[in-house]
């Protein structure tokens, strides 16, 4: 059990850190042969535990090496920080930790690092003292963080930047969206307690429930008949953002897997129309996946939201949703490979992005109607900058101001802060045509 499950982690790593994969498409796949719940867990618990701490746990090893591996070694690098992941922030045995994670070598065809893993990780044991003063060092290799992340919260943030870089390492809550259409909150807390499984109200999302503790989707009453759905409360208080009002017409322009497109649909706004776009087809099959369990229908497109000839009917929206494209930096904490994957020249890139969807999209709302923009970021280079660029570059256009109590206000519309009350960082604006 032990060689296998290490082995695994050790290769899905070596994708996400070596070949630039994302931790969604790796992770999965490798643990569909693992039969037993406890191993996957184990091993999933390896990679994101490795990923949450990948900066901190390469700098030590790096003090640790005589010199640097090759890079067709990454495996065996990899599985240096899962044993160093082990006897950092695991309750296994020392011994049993390094002996593991030594028999592993077996599992990826590297027999021959066995001798390197075993006295590398007794030579951690030895050093943790200094190992733990050396990350001291600096803020990022502390909180695990790359400097140009830590700087930009810094900036952005000066009250907040340190609680947001702890609530990234957190393990994150499991939150579930109740089904409007299938029932009450408080019905639905009654079914998970005669289930035996822990919950409590969100604070803020109408329908939103938080897990005492994630549990398998499986045993969530009435899952798969569309009962319930997994969201986060900041992503559920979109529809609260959007302010629907009896018949509008609703586009949701960055809409798989389809939680926001769902949580319209379920609204009790009467005569409701949606729009729902994505570009990819494994993310329209996702959301198709969620229109059809929870019996909703939407007019679904495989397109580039910001190339409107090309599905648009002429026919204005009384409201825009645009989830843009971001860096991810609200959710690391459910994506930590977002720590190794993203890099600080993305953002203009990203930034680009999300002002031509805004610029092609603001076309489509009619006067009167509110467009609402919202990230998963928590930069104001992605959020309040982008929006008040998109508005120095236009007439007509007039913020709505979002009042709440949740979230910080911000110039141009409120943002959660990482951890705020369990949720992930979250970005809304609301704008209106005039």
């Amino acid at each position: 059990m032990a060689l296998n499950t290490r082995a695994i982690a050790a290769n899905v790593l070596t994708l996400i850190a070596g070949k630039g994969k994302s931790l969604d498409t790796v992770l999965g796949k490798a643990l569909d042969p693992v039969e037993d719940p406890r191993d996957r867990a184990f091993a999933q618990e390896l990679v994101y535990g490795v990923l949450r701490w990948y900066w901190r746990l390469l700098a030590q090893l790096q003090s640790l090496l005589c010199r640097p591996l090759r890079e067709r070694d990454r495996d065996i690098e990899m599985l240096l920080l899962i044993g160093l992941y082990q006897l950092q922030y695991l309750s296994t045995p020392t011994h049993a930790a390094v002996g593991a994670t030594v028999d592993a070598c077996v599992g990826i065809k590297k027999a021959w690092a066995k001798r390197l893993i075993n006295g590398t990780l007794r030579n951690a044991v030895r050093r943790a003292p200094e190992l733990d003063k050396l990350v001291m060092s600096s803020v990022a290799k502390r909180t695990a963080h790359l400097e140009w992340f830590v700087r930009a919260l810094q900036r952005d943030w000066p009250r907040y930047w340190e609680t947001m870089l702890a609530a990234d390492n957190d393990y994150p809550p499991c939150s579930l969206r109740v089904n409007a259409r299938r029932g009450s909150r408080d019905e639905y807390l009654q079914r998970l307690m005669v289930a035996g499984i822990g919950a409590r109200a969100t604070r803020y999302a109408e329908h939103g429930i938080r897990l005492d503790k994630p549990v398998p989707v499986g045993s969530l009453p009435g899952f798969e008949q569309g009962s319930v759905s997994i969201q986060d409360e900041a992503a559920q208080l979109a529809v609260d953002v959007l302010d629907l009002p009896d018949c509008a017409r609703v586009l949701d322009a960055c809409a798989a897997p389809g939680g926001k497109t769902a949580h319209i649909l379920e609204s009790p706004i009467r005569q409701l129309s949606v729009v729902a776009i994505d570009r990819f087809d494994h993310r329209i099959a996702l959301l198709r996946d969620t229109m059809h369990r929870l019996g909703l229908s939407a007019v679904i497109h495989r397109t580039d939201a910001a190339r409107v000839n090309d599905w648009w009917d002429g026919v204005p929206f009384e409201r825009i949703l645009i989830d843009a494209p971001c860096s991810g930096s609200g959710v690391i904490r459910r994506h930590p490979d977002i720590k190794i994957h993203r890099r600080e020249e993305d953002i203009p890139r990203l930034v680009d992005q999300q002002i031509h969807l805004l610029n092609s999209l603001w076309l489509l709302l009619k006067p009167g109607g509110k467009l609402i923009y919202g990230t998963c970021s928590v930069l104001k280079a992605e959020n309040d900058e982008v929006v008040s660029r998109f508005i120095a570059g236009g007439a007509g256009i007039r913020i709505d101001r979002i009042e709440a109590p949740w979230g910080v206000a911000t110039a141009c519309g409120r943002q959660i802060i990482t951890g705020e009350e369990h949720m992930d960082g979250f970005y809304y604006a609301r704008l209106i045509k005039e």
